[in-house]
């Protein structure tokens, strides 16, 4: 028996879990009434044709990325905070970002981010440009570190591995160490990357160098 009652938020949702789980191509109309239990019909008298459909799960897309609450006792540790949650959101929904920046609509998603760096970047003294600078600095910095991140999550297995070129089993045909004169390096770089520590150690290092940059570059009160 067809389910009689259903809300707009609830198709949207249903709509959102199957384009997360299998992308956009995977979002018709027969397979969404399929997972909700109802007509065809009853999802077009919801939100209408396909198109329309997509485009509410755009907009409900970008709503969902304005949540951005700084936590911290310093703006560096705010700024931070950004980025971690701005990067897990990002990982969380890659089909639906796809789909928000094909309608056009990324610079929209990005302006609560945005909004919440300049204001802690004007707390630690920038203004103007360089307060600018600061802000897109870290967005770029967040948006490129994922878009790597994701690449080597892709890519396919490597031979030689990374442990083999830096650290190659005693005898083997790689011979000679990558770094003789620092074996300790050498054995960080045959483990696997940490990319939660690497985003943070990264985002800190260009924070840090931003926020001494702006507070060298004001004039001493007298």
């Amino acid at each position: 028996m067809a389910r009689t009652a259903l809300t707009r938020a609830e198709v949207l949702e249903a709509a959102a879990s199957l384009v997360k789980r299998h992308g956009p191509a995977a979002l018709t109309m027969r397979r969404l009434a399929a997972e909700l239990g109802t007509a065809v019909t009853s999802i077009y008298w919801h939100v209408g044709n396909r198109e329309s459909l997509l485009d509410a799960l755009v907009e409900r897309t970008v709503q969902d990325m304005g949540a951005i609450r700084p936590a911290g006792r310093t703006p560096v540790e705010r700024i931070l905070s950004v980025a971690r949650i701005l990067r897990r959101e990002l990982r969380e929904r890659p089909h639906l970002i796809a789909m928000v920046h094909e309608r056009g609509l990324t610079e929209r998603m990005f302006l609560p981010a945005q909004q919440a760096l300049v204001h802690e970047v004007h707390a630690a003294g920038l203004r103007g440009a360089r307060a600018a600078d600061a802000v897109r600095a870290v967005q770029f910095q967040i948006v490129g570190f994922l878009l790597v991140e994701r690449n080597r999550e892709r890519s396919p297995a490597q031979s030689p591995a990374e442990s083999d070129l830096w650290a190659p089993p005693p005898g083997s045909a790689g011979g000679t160490p990558a770094a003789p004169d620092d074996p300790e390096l050498a054995r960080a770089l045959a483990r696997p990357a940490d990319p939660e520590h690497l985003f943070l150690l990264s985002v800190r290092a260009l924070v840090q160098a931003l926020l001494a940059d702006g507070a060298a570059s004001r004039p001493a009160s007298r």
